[in-house]
């Protein structure tokens, strides 16, 4: 997508405004286009400031690689490196769960004065909940209080995170307790839909809609975002109503609504298994849009294939592809999902077929999953079917180089079973340097005569 402003006119841009673009890019996480922009000022002879150097470094993270950003940090001169540049390495470092670097700049960082600031701290406590290790982060919290660092937002939310990730749900209570009682930090919707969200996790959902209540006290600036979290986490205490009341509010706040405050609606409402209330909210979107989602309307198809209402899926489907959205591989996902678990076997071939010729949408290629493979191949088995193995092995070669010991292990049994014969299958697993068990090569010995 190309942004509105992206003219050779309008690049003539002063550095505030060349900020503002590029801050607009990575929130479309539009990597390519980023860099584009940043290499044209470059070219143009626009001088960066030190906090355009620390946006560009992230950016050069997302685009190039850690080692790319650590090239353009060392060649900054050294007036530059100042603690937004640091903290900007830090951060990507952080992101990267890259632990032992992100530790040693951490003190280089003390050593040179850069940590008077949460936001190092919270990037390394961020980490850490991440990589697993909950259970640093009350020393990190511990160490801001010795070096008199304030506490923002953030530093209670992952605090709290972490703690949670260990159990310790009256320790969360003890964070917002300090938090109130330090006075310095008010605790802003987040905070309670943090709070609300790990009540959730821990099934104490009269505590969750308590927290939830104070989410919606603090969101007097109706953030959408907030809406979409009362909306969910409501949800996910199994209160419908409520679910239907914010609902409700959101449309008030936001009489123009985007396609992903629909997606999310219907996606509690398929959860909580009201179907009727999400159909309800689709043939809404569908008399707004402005373009046709395919999520949207996989959410209400996925319903339909766990209610085993394969008609009305097929014909979402189809209206769907009508409306010029052609489905994605989630959409061939919960077909395929819904035929292997009705035995399929056929429809569900079809399915992967499909998704392997579409990929995904950011170009990857998509893959099977190794458990549906192995069902695949299993059914092949129990049929007697090697025409169809082989075709569908011949499918997955387009997006698997090597098949692993149990893919050939399942298609000897099943030429096996079938009682024909493949010379060619020893040479097979020869060049894909496979090999397989005692009783497969056992079974060779029939399947791979002359």
């Amino acid at each position: 997508m190309t942004h509105p402003l992206m003219s050779d006119d309008n690049l003539q841009l002063d550095v505030l405004f060349y900020i503002d673009l590029t801050n607009w890019h990575r929130i479309r996480t539009n990597k390519s286009g980023s860099m584009q922009l940043a290499e044209s000022m470059a070219k143009r002879g626009m001088n960066m400031t030190v906090s355009d150097q620390a946006i560009h470094l992230d950016i050069i993270a997302k685009a190039r690689g850690i080692p790319a950003a650590e090239s353009f940090f060392v060649g900054l001169p050294e007036a530059s490196k100042n603690h937004l540049c640091y903290g900007a390495l830090l951060n990507c470092y952080c992101k990267e769960l890259m632990t032992e670097k992100a530790e040693a700049l951490m003190e280089k960082m003390k050593e040179l004065r850069f940590d008077s600031t949460s936001m190092a701290y919270n990037s390394l406590m961020t980490l850490y909940t991440k990589a697993g290790q909950p259970e640093k982060v009350p020393a990190i919290i511990q160490e801001m209080k010795t070096s008199n660092v304030m506490p923002d937002s953030y530093t209670y939310n992952v605090w709290m995170r972490a703690l949670a990730a260990v159990s310790d749900i009256s320790g969360v209570e003890r964070v917002i307790e300090e938090m109130k009682r330090d006075g310095r930090v008010a605790g802003d919707w987040t905070t309670y839909s943090n709070l609300a969200s790990i009540y959730v996790g821990a099934g104490m959902f009269e505590k969750a809609e308590t927290a939830l209540k104070e989410l919606e006290n603090r969101n007097a600036c109706r953030d959408l975002s907030a809406y979409q979290y009362l909306i969910t986490l409501y949800g996910r205490t199994g209160n419908l109503l409520e679910v239907h009341r914010v609902w409700r509010s959101l449309r008030l706040a936001f009489p123009k609504m985007a396609n992903l405050s629909y997606l999310n609606m219907i996606q509690v409402l398929v959860n909580l298994k009201d179907v009727p209330g999400a159909e309800k909210c689709f043939r809404e979107w569908e008399s707004v849009r402005s373009t046709y989602d395919i999520r949207i309307a996989n959410a209400l198809i996925g319903a339909y294939a766990k209610e085993s209402l394969l008609e009305k899926a097929e014909t979402l489907k189809e209206r769907a592809r009508r409306s010029g959205a052609k489905p994605n591989v989630k959409t061939w996902e919960i077909f395929m999902d819904y035929h292997l678990k009705k035995r399929n076997t056929s429809l569900a071939v079809d399915c992967v077929t499909n998704a392997i010729s579409i990929g995904r949408g950011d170009g990857r290629k998509w893959v099977p999953p190794q458990n549906v493979v192995q069902t695949l191949m299993s059914h092949f088995e129990q049929a007697r079917d090697v025409e169809g193995a082989e075709s569908f092995l011949e499918t997955l070669k387009k997006v698997e180089d090597v098949f692993g010991a149990d893919v050939f292990e399942s298609l000897i049994r099943t030429y096996a079973a079938a009682g024909k014969t493949s010379p060619s299958l020893r040479r097979r697993l020869k060049m894909e340097n496979v090999d397989v068990s005692e009783a497969a090569k056992k079974l060779l010995e029939v399947v791979c005569v002359d």
